[in-house]
């Protein structure tokens, strides 16, 4: 059924001579290829890029009546490259027109997010042949060469600028400093407010070779990091950062954070029930989610951002609180069967963001097409079934993109169905992680709730200092506000008496796993 979806699309991928959009926030997802060991699975690839914006994720389904369809699931961002797209292409429509922003004063972020596997080190860091990685090939080194290139211009060099670099990383509610041999860091706050890393390294560079030996040496750290820490660097989010800074007391001018994020699924805690693990997993989620919300208040143009609800927020909070700030994120996604789960996560989060980041210049979310707007055409004959109601012909003839894809599925297909029913209890195992992780977001979506409305309660009570206060007024928002807050302290609960009920059901189902072994 996929491959009759795909043979009706009239393929248009993103190419070098599209537009570039200017947004204050900008999502994209990048879509990587199946591949050698989801290939050895006979996974199935389930993730279509059918234009420059859209991504449709497809799930077999099959009626009461045992009726099949395609249930299609469809995303708009405002790019989406497929897994043709090299990281050139990537960085042309993500990094590379933020750099005219930080030698404007301004502040840029770019952070890649996704499932561990999903491709962010790939598209940040490198390519990697074998166990050796490119570091010349990922979007460290191209905005490197695009920073020193502006940076020679004439009028960047009568502010006698010059370009520093510091890499980190957060593992847990910790900082290490990924240039002075993983020491930790500080965060402290200045007489001005601003957020100071005490301890982080800021190494001066004068060339882009100086920044990849930089590079190099911090991921090194990192990975030594992994060997003695129980694989943390996957479980922690590596910030690098550019920061043009002039005149003799060196104030920053420009900051540029890339960042690439930890994994943002459970799958580190599938066969383990160790609680450091997942002490780990509720931090990444925490701060994942705290992301999210620093970009919802950032789009609602409030003046209270909640930075403080982690640390990788709290770092970044003079990127994000900048008049001249500009946000980038690279949703990374897993086509393969197995992933589905968490590329449809990243998918939602990245929607969640998008819906956010859009509006800013006047420019409404667009929702996603319908299956005809990207269809060659539509035809009565050969039916088969999708949740949209959309019928399509068969057809042979389509381009190299679609003719890969469907040597590729038919010959994984039934090995898949074959395969099916073994993988049944991992499959259980699978969903209950999910499960747990959906309602770790919804208690901490619904325990900033009941924050914000406590929030409300301090603004309400500080009313009363001014001297013209209105009594009356004071009292109907105080009922509101009472009212809001009961429920939100409802929902909170409810969340959190669900997520404890699955916790549970995870650690009865750990312990039947164990005597079943012994």
């Amino acid at each position: 059924m996929i491959n009759d979806y795909r043979s009706q699309i009239d393929f248009r991928p993103i190419s070098p001579s599209d537009a570039v959009i200017d947004n204050r926030i900008s999502v994209c997802i990048r879509k990587r290829p199946l591949d050698k060991r989801e290939i050895g699975k006979k996974e199935i690839d389930v993730v279509t890029v059918p234009n420059k914006d859209h991504v449709v994720v497809h799930q077999p389904q099959q009626k009461v009546d045992l009726t099949k369809y395609l249930e299609n699931q469809k995303f708009r961002f405002d790019y989406a490259f497929d897994e043709d797209c090299d990281n050139e292409i990537v960085y042309q429509f993500t990094a590379q027109p933020l750099i005219k922003t930080v030698f404007e004063g301004g502040y840029a972020t770019v952070f890649a997010y996704g499932q561990t596997g999903s491709g962010k080190t790939h598209t940040m860091s490198g390519a990697f042949t074998g166990k050796t990685q490119d570091y010349t090939a990922g979007i460290y080194a191209l905005t490197a060469e695009d920073v020193f290139q502006r940076f020679s211009h004439p009028e960047y060099q009568k502010l006698k600028m010059i370009i520093k670099c510091s890499f980190f990383e957060i593992y847990g509610s910790k900082v290490f400093d990924l240039l002075g041999k993983r020491s930790e860091c500080r965060i402290l706050e200045d007489e001005k407010r601003s957020v100071q890393i005490v301890g982080l390294s800021e190494v001066a560079v004068t060339s882009p070779e100086d920044v990849m030996d930089l590079i190099k040496q911090g991921s090194a750290q990192r990975s030594a990091g992994t060997t003695s820490a129980n694989a943390n660097s996957s479980r922690s989010h590596a910030v690098f950062q550019f920061i043009l800074r002039r005149g003799v007391k060196e104030e920053i001018h420009g900051k540029f954070s890339l960042i690439d994020l930890a994994g943002n699924e459970r799958g580190a805690d599938t066969n383990s029930s160790d609680k450091q693990t997942r002490r780990e997993g509720a931090e990444i989620n925490k701060s994942l989610l705290a992301l999210k919300e620093v970009i919802r208040a950032m789009a609602m143009g409030k003046s209270h951002l909640p930075f403080r609800y982690s640390k990788l927020t709290l770092v970044l909070r003079d990127s994000f609180n900048n008049e001249n700030a500009k946000t980038c994120m690279i949703g990374m996604v897993s086509p393969g069967t197995n992933s589905v789960e968490n590329t449809l996560n990243t998918l939602r989060y990245a929607d969640r963001v998008k819906e956010l980041g859009s509006d800013e210049d006047g420019h409404v979310n667009k929702p996603p097409l319908s299956d005809a707007d990207f269809m060659i055409e539509e035809t009565d004959d050969d039916e088969y079934y999708t949740k949209s109601n959309h019928t399509s012909k068969h057809n042979n003839s389509n381009n190299h993109h679609h003719h890969h894809h469907q040597q590729q599925q038919q010959q994984h297909h039934n090995s898949h169905l074959s395969s099916s029913n073994t993988n049944n209890n991992i499959d259980l195992e699978e969903n209950l992680l999910i499960k747990i992780r959906n309602a770790e977001e919804r208690t901490f979506e619904d325990h900033h709730a009941m924050l914000t409305v406590c929030d409300k309660f301090e603004e309400l009570m500080q009313s009363q200092n001014d001297t013209d206060n209105d009594v009356e007024k004071y009292a109907k928002h105080l009922i509101l506000t009472c009212e809001r807050g009961s429920e939100a302290m409802n929902n909170l609960k409810d969340s959190a008496k669900d997520l404890l009920n699955k916790l549970q059901k995870e650690r009865e189902q750990t312990k039947k796993k164990s005597s079943t072994r012994k």
